[in-house]
C-alpha cells in the first residue's frame, strides 16, 4: 500500500452519522440481538444499534478508533488482516451474532468469517464501494473495490433481501450493498415463510 493509498479498515472518513443503508434495514435485526461492526471505525454503527437496544461489539485496527468506539459498547482491538481472528468463545466456537455489520471496508479473506459469525436467522448488512469508484475517488485499488455482483456471488447461500449496485451522489460514489438472512435449518419446511419487512 503507498502513502497515498487510504488504508483498507475504516477506508473512508463517514462522520458520525449511521448509513442510511443500516438505517433502513436495522428492523430485521432481532430484538436485543448482538450485533458485530466489522472495521468499526469511531463506533457510528455501534452508537447507533445501542441506542435500538442491541448489545454491541467493534473491531478495528486502530486505537484510538476503539478508544471512541468503545463507549457504546465492547471494543476489539485486533488487525483482523494479518492476525488471527479473534472473537472465540471459551469453548474454542467462534462467537456469533443476530446481526453483522460491514461498511467501506473490503477484505474478500474474511467473508467466510463473516458468515460464520452469523446465528441462525442472523442479519448481514454490506455496504461498501464497487467497481466505478476510482473515477470519482478513493479508494480506487481494485482490490478494495467489489466487482459487479460479488457480494451475491460471496453470499448467496444466504436468504438475500436486497442488493444494489450503482452510483450515489452526495458525496459522489459507486457502491454494492447487501442485506441476507442466515437460514434458519428447516424454515423451508414451514407454512407460513418468514416475512422481511421492505422498509
Amino acid at each position: 500500500m503507498t502513502a497515498t493509498e487510504p488504508a483498507p479498515i475504516s477506508t473512508v472518513p463517514s462522520g458520525t452519522a449511521p448509513s442510511d443503508w443500516v438505517r433502513r434495514w436495522s428492523h430485521l435485526v432481532p430484538a436485543h440481538g448482538r450485533v458485530l461492526d466489522l472495521a468499526c471505525g469511531q463506533g457510528r454503527h455501534m452508537q447507533w444499534f445501542a441506542a435500538l437496544g442491541h448489545p454491541v461489539v467493534g473491531i478495528d485496527r486502530s486505537a484510538s478508533a476503539i478508544a471512541s468506539a468503545a463507549q457504546h459498547g465492547r471494543g476489539v482491538l485486533a488487525d483482523i488482516e494479518n492476525g488471527p481472528w479473534p472473537l472465540y468463545l471459551e469453548n474454542g466456537q467462534i462467537e456469533t451474532f443476530a446481526a453483522v455489520v460491514v461498511t467501506n471496508y473490503l477484505w474478500r479473506a474474511l467473508f467466510e468469517r463473516i458468515r460464520d459469525s452469523l446465528e441462525c436467522g442472523g442479519v448481514l448488512i454490506y455496504e461498501t464501494f464497487a467497481s466505478g469508484q476510482e473515477t470519482v475517488g478513493r479508494p480506487s485499488r481494485a482490490e478494495f473495490l467489489l466487482q459487479p455482483g460479488e457480494l451475491l456471488r460471496a453470499f448467496g447461500d444466504l436468504r438475500v433481501v436486497a442488493f444494489e449496485d450503482g452510483f450515489v451522489d452526495a458525496p459522489a460514489r459507486f457502491v454494492q450493498r447487501i442485506v441476507a438472512v442466515k437460514p434458519t435449518p428447516g424454515a423451508n419446511r414451514s407454512s407460513k415463510p418468514t416475512r422481511y419487512p421492505l422498509r
